[in-house]
C-alpha cells in the first residue's frame, strides 16, 4: 500500500492539534475543583491507568513528584491484585481511562470508593462507571483517533498528556513551586547544579590550597604551588588573614623583568587584596565574579577573611557550570 507519507504525517499532527484545542471547551468549574481537590489533599496523589494511557499516568505521576505534589503510578490492573493497599483514605486517585468502563475499572472504583479516597476521572467516556464513581470528571474526549483503523490511541492519548499537564502547571503555580524548588527535586540535572551547588561544594581545600606566610621567598611559594597542582597560592599575614594572591598571571608579569624573582617575598609580587568569594555563595554566583574579572582564581574566604579554599574555574567546569 502506497501513501504520500509527507501528507500523512501532517494530518496525524492537525487531527492531534484539533484534539488539544478541543479541550478547551472542556475546561471549567470540574476543572477548578480537580485542581482544588489535588491542592488541599493531606495524602498523595496518586495517578493510575493501563496500557497506553498508563504510559501517560506514569508521566503524570512523575511530573507531578517533580513539581511539588507529592504522587505515585498505580498500575489499574495491578491494583485489584494487591496494589491497593498503597492507598488511603487521605490520598486522591486521580484515573486516566479513554473507555472507562473495563473489567478492571468495574473492579476498581467501588474498593476506591470503600477507602474513603477523593477520585478523579480523566476519562473520554463522561457516562462510565469510572465517571460514575469519581468526584470530579474532566473530559478528554476526541472526536477521532489519528490512527486510521480508530484503534490505536493516538489523539486520545496526546489529549490525556495535555489535560494533566495543564493540571500540573495549575499546581505548580498556585503552590508557588520556584526554580530553586524545581532544582531540590533535579539535583543531578543541569539546573540542579546551577541552582544548588555552592563554593563550598567545589572548592580545593587541604593539600589541593596552597597558603602561604607574606614573607615567604617566591621559590618555596612556587614548589608548594607545583606540589598542589594548583594555579595560584594564597598569601596571608602571621594571624592568617587573607592578604593577596600570587597567580600564574603575577609570575609571568614578573619574570620577564625581575631576574632575581625566586628571591623575592611573596608580598612584593603578589596581588594585593584580591577579589574573594565565600563557600557559601553559589558556585554560579561565583562563576559571574570569574568571568566579570577576567581572572581564573578566587580566594575562599569565611566571615573573618581567613582562607579557607581556593576556587579554580576548572573546579567550575568539572562541576557541568560552565
Amino acid at each position: 500500500m502506497k501513501i504520500n507519507v509527507l501528507k500523512r504525517a501532517k494530518e496525524v499532527l492537525d487531527i492531534e492539534a484539533q484534539a488539544i484545542k478541543n479541550l478547551k471547551t472542556h475546561i471549567g468549574n470540574n476543572f477548578k475543583n480537580a485542581v482544588n481537590i489535588i491542592l488541599k489533599t493531606k495524602g498523595r496523589a496518586i495517578v493510575s491507568g493501563m496500557g497506553k494511557t498508563g504510559i501517560i499516568a506514569q508521566k503524570f505521576s512523575a511530573t507531578l513528584a517533580s513539581t511539588g505534589t507529592p504522587s505515585l503510578f498505580l498500575h489499574t490492573a495491578e491494583a485489584i491484585h494487591g496494589d491497593l493497599g498503597k492507598v488511603t483514605a487521605d490520598d486522591v486517585v486521580i484515573i486516566l481511562s479513554n473507555s472507562g468502563s473495563t473489567e478492571e475499572m468495574k473492579q476498581l472504583v467501588p474498593l476506591l470508593k470503600k477507602i474513603g479516597c477523593k477520585i478523579i476521572a480523566l476519562t473520554g467516556n463522561i457516562k462510565s462507571i469510572l465517571a460514575k464513581y469519581s468526584d470530579v470528571v474532566l473530559d478528554i474526549s476526541v472526536k477521532k483517533e489519528a490512527c486510521p483503523l480508530g484503534l490505536a490511541p493516538t489523539a486520545s492519548t496526546t489529549a490525556a498528556l495535555a489535560m494533566a499537564d495543564a493540571l500540573a502547571v495549575c499546581l505548580l503555580e498556585l503552590k508557588g513551586f520556584k526554580e530553586k524548588d524545581f532544582a531540590f527535586f533535579h539535583p543531578g540535572g543541569a539546573l540542579g547544579r546551577r541552582l544548588l551547588l555552592s563554593v563550598g561544594d567545589i572548592m580545593r581545600s587541604g593539600p589541593a590550597n596552597p597558603i602561604v606566610k607574606e614573607d615567604e621567598k617566591v621559590s618555596k611559594v612556587l614548589l608548594k604551588i607545583t606540589q598542589a597542582r594548583a594555579g595560584s597560592a594564597t598569601v596571608v599575614d602571621a594571624k592568617g588573614k587573607l592578604k593577596g594572591i600570587f597567580t600564574d598571571g603575577d609570575l609571568r608579569r614578573h619574570v620577564e623583568i625581575d631576574r632575581n624573582l625566586a628571591l623575592r617575598r611573596i608580598k612584593e609580587v603578589m596581588t594585593k587584596d584580591p577579589t574573594v568569594v565565600y563557600q557559601d555563595m553559589l558556585a554560579l554566583e561565583a562563576l559571574g565574579i570569574l568571568r566579570e574579572k577576567k581572572i581564573d582564581e578566587l580566594p575562599v574566604v569565611d566571615k573573618n577573611k581567613h582562607p579557607v579554599g581556593l576556587l579554580d574555574v576548572q573546579d567550575l567546569l568539572k562541576a557541568g557550570l560552565v
